[in-house]
């Protein structure tokens, strides 16, 4: 359903670069609306040698469908540049036309590539049959590994280990889907986890999917998964479970109060079940009567029977909780499949479909609606809403999403993720007009999701509406994964927005037909609204619609700004330095004028670059060439520090802390184990610190390297916990927390290397954090105890004469501040000044309500903003006076960016 929750940031992932989408987008397969024949032969690839999309074909393929698609293939390695044998076929499609499309699976060495499909289309029957077209996403450039570094505990641990919320952490679990390489440049092996936890402050558990790197370890991938619930084994459905059950019908008030007829199931006491047996795919409805949602985590109860009732006629709790309205409505659902599109079932292939409602937290309603994977759950039901089955829009919408992961499996994250909801909402808005005989131009024909309120007008309730008329350019949400796994619903209505006006054009049921089989037969699991938008102009002209509904169809992208270079156009303020940052581990550091990041070239090489601040150039790889992965880097101008996880020249795990001026010359390592997480590398001229974990024990220590001599351990009080190391011109700062009584207690800390003694303790009852070096003094972030406390922004002195105030707490921009950076002129720092104290958004969910970089003086003063870049900007980093670099998402992707001075107010 369309509520985007705030989840734990995943370390400032890019959405598209994450999947590994390059910078240029493809030709779109329409121009200017006035094109008549906007669908050329063929569409380049990204970040492949492989093209996206060929058409006009008409070659002889005799054989059965996947035996002529993959001989085709095979026959044309110079157009297609795929290898047959790294292909496995995952399923056929077969239209009502008699049109059959072969989709193939990419592997690499036996591992499956995430989003690697390539699909091959084709008409006629026997010794008539010819493929139309071919096309999808096959990764030429792959040479990753494919044999596991890092032993699994360790991949399952980090996998647990995403879920930053301790609430959400306990008792969590983390299933295992085996290896996957993510796409992009060289690729990297990873092993899919889904992790599950209990976050009820969120109302409802906690689902992720988390890729972690299997060669070095860390996160390569994480975002939210639709489903609440685990999608593993469940019980048979009612029907399978007793043979001798018979069809039968019975009476049931839906949520209204209102007598209906519906399909049961007449178990030989003579009690019935609302199980549907009129249908090839058995229609199952389960009712949880308010049980708690801990008691589903692991599927359905072993103990959870089909909604009954003693007679044909069932008690008013049926319509209360939904049950009759998920029953009644998943038939309605079926029927739109199967009648209007020649579908049988969500699988294509008739399996029983099933609906859970009344599942609560602590006993209050869950306020929304999931597919799982392999059913569907409804919330709601109280005072102010109905339960979510009510609405018929909301049960197609979610048995759509059952639909797609069994065509194209769009990964639920960004564009791609935005494309799946729009889809799910097309659908299911077309199964209630359809159903419910709405015409089109009725205004209430684009709400979405209007009718699980109990009070108030269908426009004030409903989540979407498709007539909204958003576009890229004005209304695209540029966020990291860190909200709403990318923007997957907050952007939706761009993509669904076109596909309605098009039903709008068209007549509905050729519209509907047109985008299932863009849908079924031409997407793939990384697709992007480009993409998308090709898909359909590519499916209209395999439909063989006229010139004038091509270009209609090719308006309705166009109106929604859908079309290639979109991107380019959204007026950003800043500088770009890096485009399509294609890792998670991109944090950048910069001093002097250098910046230094991992992983900053977007070809997915796990190497550590580094370039210039202010003259643009291709970047300079620092690392060596040794198959390990190279981030977490810091700089000083002059030279920089970082970390090299993976396998060393053994063959055994570890990390390893290295150097090299950013001039050239060799690589010095500095120190190397394999027990002991290392981390927070710094470097200032001979110096570089550091913080080691022991893996066992758990005790974190700092360690110090002067004029390249062995790292040394510096001493710290028993208990204390130190973080967030800053160095600086031989002074080290950082923050610790330790235990005082039943008082958790902090302070931000200065050491004089000269000295070798502590010469500042700033304690604090609350929290301190983030610890900056800057302008002869010692900066950090200060969150006072408390639910609703504020950050300020401190300023000590290095020898603890005193502190001041650089943002107080209740200053109008202060917020729960996670990180600060600092140059000898200036402090920056993250903030949203538009949300609630709830952290909701004040005027709704807008790029206004995204992390926005705010500046003011060392001293204090006015904040104002960096850049009025519309999207998110996170990970800041300070250079020299008031220039500033940091990942920006304003454009659907992640660049590095810069700007040399504020841009004040916007």
């Amino acid at each position: 359903m369309p509520h985007p929750s705030r989840t734990p940031k995943a370390l400032g992932l890019a959405v598209t670069a994450v999947l590994g989408l390059t910078l240029a987008a493809p030709p779109a397969l329409a121009g200017p609306a006035a094109d008549p024949d906007p669908v050329p032969a063929l569409v380049a690839g990204r970040d492949t040698a492989a093209p996206q999309l060929v058409t006009g074909l008409a070659e002889a393929a005799p054989g059965s469908p996947g035996e002529a698609a993959r001989a085709h293939l095979a026959a044309h390695p110079e157009r297609y540049r795929i290898d047959p044998g790294q292909l496995t076929e995952v399923g056929t499609g077969r239209t009502a036309e008699g049109r059959h499309t072969v989709r193939f699976q990419q592997y690499h060495g036996g591992v499956p590539v995430l989003g690697g499909q390539y699909l091959v289309r084709l008409t006629g029957e026997g010794a008539g049959q010819r493929v139309e077209s071919a096309g999808g996403k096959y990764f030429t450039g792959l040479t990753a590994p494919t044999t596991p570094a890092v032993p699994d505990p360790v991949l399952r641990g980090l996998a647990l280990g995403s879920l930053t919320d301790p609430r959400a952490r306990a008792g969590a679990t983390a299933e295992d889907h085996g290896l996957v390489v993510l796409p992009g440049g060289t690729g990297r092996l990873t092993r899919h986890f889904t992790v599950r936890g209990t976050d009820r402050a969120g109302g409802q558990p906690t689902t992720r999917e988390v890729y972690v790197d299997a060669t070095v370890g860390g996160i390569a991938l994480a975002h939210d998964a639709r489903a609440p619930y685990q999608a593993g084994a469940r019980p048979a459905t009612a029907a399978a479970a007793a043979p001798a059950l018979e069809p039968a019908t019975g009476t049931a008030p839906d949520a209204y109060g209102r007598t209906v007829k519906v399909n049961t199931a007449r178990l030989p006491d003579g009690s019935h079940q609302l199980v549907d047996l009129t249908r090839p795919a058995s229609i199952t409805t389960y009712d949880a009567a308010g049980r708690d949602l801990l008691d589903f985590i692991d599927g359905l109860p072993a103990d959870l029977r089909p909604a009954a009732s003693p007679t044909s006629d069932f008690p008013a709790a049926t319509g209360a909780d939904g049950a009759t309205d998920a029953h009644l409505n998943a038939g309605i659902v079926y029927d739109f499949y199967r009648d209007r599109l020649g579908r049988e079932g969500l699988d294509g292939k008739g399996s029983p479909i099933v609906s859970l409602v009344g599942v609560t937290n602590d006993g209050a309603p869950i306020m929304n609606a999931t597919w799982d994977g392999t059913m569907m759950s409804y919330g709601g039901g109280g005072p102010q809403y109905h339960s979510f089955a009510v609405a018929l829009d909301i049960a197609g919408h979610e048995m759509t999403h059952g639909v797609i992961d069994h065509t194209a499996g769009l990964v639920n994250a960004g564009q791609t993720g935005a494309m799946n909801e729009a889809l799910a909402d097309y659908f299911g808005n077309a199964v209630e007009v359809t159903a419910r005989g709405v015409s089109m131009t009725d205004p209430k024909a684009a709400l979405f999701g209007e009718a699980v309120c109990r009070t108030g007008t269908p426009e004030a309730c409903a989540g979407r509406r498709l007539d909204d008329r958003r576009t890229t350019v004005d209304d695209y949400l540029g966020t990291d994964l860190s909200l709403d796994s990318g923007g997957v619903h907050l952007n939706s209505t761009i993509f669904s927005g076109a596909l309605w006006d098009i039903r709008r054009t068209l007549d509905p049921l050729t519209a509907d037909r047109l985008v299932y089989r863009a849908l079924a037969d031409y997407l793939t699991p990384l697709d992007d609204f480009v993409d998308g938008r090709n898909a359909v102009l590519a499916a209209g002209r395999s439909m063989n619609l006229s010139p004038t509904q091509l270009r209609s169809v090719a308006a309705a992208f166009d109106a929604h700004g859908i079309r290639a270079g979109w991107e380019s156009r959204l007026g950003t303020d800043s500088r770009p330095l890096v485009r399509a940052i294609p890792t998670s581990m991109a944090a950048p550091a910069v001093a002097g004028g250098r910046w230094v990041m991992g992983n900053s070239t977007g070809t997915g090489d796990p190497a550590l670059y580094t370039g210039s601040t202010t003259a643009p150039g291709t970047p300079t790889r620092l690392s060596p060439e040794d198959g390990r992965r190279h981030s977490w880097a810091a700089t000083d101008g002059q030279s920089a520090a970082w970390l090299a996880v993976g396998p060393d020249a053994e063959g055994r795990f570890g990390m390893e802390v290295l150097t090299r001026s950013l001039a050239g010359g060799p690589v010095r390592s500095l120190f190397a184990s394999r027990t002991e997480q290392l981390a927070e590398v710094r470097i200032s001229g001979g110096d570089i610190a550091f913080l080691v974990e022991d893996w066992e024990s758990g005790r974190t220590t700092v360690r110090l390297s002067r004029d390249g001599a062995p790292p040394v351990e510096l001493p710290l009080p028993d208990g204390h916990r130190p973080s967030g190391l800053t160095l600086r011109d031989g002074v080290l700062g950082w923050s610790e927390q330790w235990t005082a009584g039943e008082r958790e207690m902090s302070a931000a800390t200065v050491r004089s290397l000269t000295t070798g003694r502590v010469t500042a303790r700033y304690e604090s009852a609350g929290t301190v954090s983030s610890t900056v070096l800057a302008g002869g003094r010692l900066l950090w972030v200060e969150t006072p105890a408390g639910p609703a406390a504020r950050s300020a922004i401190r300023s000590g002195a290095l020898d603890g004469s005193g502190v001041v105030d650089v943002l107080p707490a209740d200053s109008p921009y202060a917020q729960v501040t996670a990180a600060i950076t600092a140059s000898d002129q200036a402090v920056t720092f993250q903030a949203v000044i538009s949300r609630d104290e709830g952290g909701k958004p004040a005027g709704g969910w807008t790029n206004a309500a995204l992390p926005k970089l705010w500046q003011l003086p060392l001293t204090g003063g006015t904040p104002v903003r960096v850049s009025c870049n519309r999207g998110g900007q996170y990970e800041a980093a300070a250079d020299r006076g008031t220039r500033v670099l940091w990942l920006d998402a304003t454009t659907g992707r992640t660049d590095l960016v810069v700007r040399d001075r504020p841009a004040g107010r916007c």
